[in-house]
C-alpha cells in the first residue's frame, strides 16, 4: 500500500481530522473519489512570518463550520450528490528537508493525477504550487494559470526553494503559458515593463464588479486547462490576517466569493489555497476564509465537470 503517512515526524505536523468531514484515505494508489485533498504543511520557502506549515491543519478545523450545510449558499446543488471527495492527510517528510518535499510532492500528486482524480492542495506556503504545477503539467501540458495573490511571486532573485519564484520558473519550465494566465490582487512592486502575466491590481479589482473582473480572466484563460491557485493573502488583512505577508489595501472575502462563483465554464483542471498561518490569525477568521474559498473551489470544479 502506497501512502503519505510513512515518515515518522508526520505527527509533528498533521492529525486526523479531515476537510467538510469527509473521508480519509491512506491508500493513494487506489483512490474511490473525484477529488483529493491534499495538506502540504511546508514553510521552508517563506521570506516573511512562518507558520504556515500549520495552515493545512487549521483549514481543516475551520472547515468544521461549513460542514453542516448541505446546499452552500447561493449554489443550488449539493456538493457531493456531484462529487466525491476524500481526504488523503498531511503530505510528509523528513524535517528540513526541502527537496524530498518537492521531488516526493511532485511524484505523489502525478500518481494521483495519473488515476483521473483532481488535487485539492491546502498549503503551506506558495513555494508548495511548484511542484504541484510540475505534476499538472505532465498530464495536461502547458496550462493557463489564475493567480489570486498580494504578490506576483515571479521575482528572479530568490533562492532555489522560495516563495516568491514559482512564477518566475513556471513559465521558463513550459509549465504555464504566460499569455494565457492572469493574476488578480497584486499591490506589491514588480517590473511592469518585463511582466507578461495579465493583472487586476487589487486597486482596479476593489473598483470593478466581480463580474466584470470574471470576464476578463475568462477572455484570458479561454479554452485552456486552467490551474486556480489562491493565496490568501491575496484578502485584504481586516478578512486574512494570519498570514506570513500581511499587505493592506487588498480584496473582501465578498468579492473574491462573487468572482469565483462567476467563473463557472472555465476549463479547470486543478486548484490549492495557501499561505494560512494560525499562529496569526484572530478568531480563525483567516482559516474559515480559506475554508470556504476552497469549498467554493470544489463548486466550480463539480459544476464544470457535473460530476453526479
Amino acid at each position: 500500500m502506497t501512502t503519505l503517512f510513512d515518515h515518522p515526524d508526520h505527527s509533528l505536523y498533521s492529525n486526523g481530522m479531515t476537510f467538510l468531514r469527509q473521508p480519509m484515505v491512506q491508500n493513494i494508489t487506489d483512490i474511490n473519489a473525484d477529488v483529493v485533498v491534499l495538506g502540504l504543511p511546508f514553510d521552508m520557502a517563506t521570506s516573511g512570518r512562518p507558520g504556515a506549515r500549520l495552515g493545512p491543519d487549521a483549514i481543516r478545523r475551520a472547515s468544521v463550520h461549513l460542514a453542516w450545510e448541505e446546499t452552500k449558499y447561493p449554489w443550488t446543488f449539493k456538493l457531493f450528490e456531484r462529487l466525491k471527495l476524500a481526504d488523503a492527510g498531511d503530505f510528509t517528510y523528513p524535517v528540513g528537508d526541502a527537496e524530498y518535499f518537492t521531488a516526493k510532492l511532485e511524484q505523489a500528486a502525478t500518481g494521483i493525477l495519473s488515476q483521473g482524480k483532481a488535487i485539492l492542495g491546502l498549503g503551506g506556503d506558495h513555494f508548495v504550487t511548484l511542484p504541484l504545477l510540475r505534476a499538472h503539467a505532465k498530464r495536461f501540458g502547458k496550462m493557463a494559470l489564475v493567480h489570486f495573490d498580494a504578490h506576483t511571486d515571479t521575482y528572479s532573485n530568490g533562492s532555489r526553494y522560495d516563495h516568491g519564484t514559482m512564477f518566475y520558473h513556471a513559465p521558463m519550465e513550459g509549465l504555464i503559458d504566460v499569455d494565457h494566465s492572469i493574476q488578480i490582487g497584486i499591490r506589491t512592486d514588480f517590473d511592469q515593463s518585463k511582466h507578461e502575466f495579465a493583472v487586476i491590481d487589487a486597486m482596479a479589482a476593489n473598483d470593478l464588479s466581480a463580474q466584470t473582473i470574471a470576464e476578463q480572466i475568462k477572455a484570458r484563460v479561454g479554452d485552456l486547462p486552467v490551474y486556480i491557485t489562491f493565496d490568501i493573502d491575496c484578502l485584504d488583512p481586516a478578512f486574512a490576517p494570519g498570514t506570513g505577508t500581511p499587505v493592506c489595501g487588498g480584496l473582501t472575502s465578498d468579492k473574491v466569493l462573487k468572482i469565483l462563483r462567476a467563473l463557472k465554464g472555465i476549463n479547470m483542471i486543478g486548484m490549492d489555497v495557501v499561505e494560512v498561518s494560525p499562529s496569526y490569525d484572530q478568531s480563525e477568521l483567516t482559516a474559515i476564509a480559506a475554508a470556504t474559498i476552497a469549498s467554493e473551489l470544489l463548486h466550480l470544479w463539480a459544476l464544470k465537470h457535473n460530476y453526479k
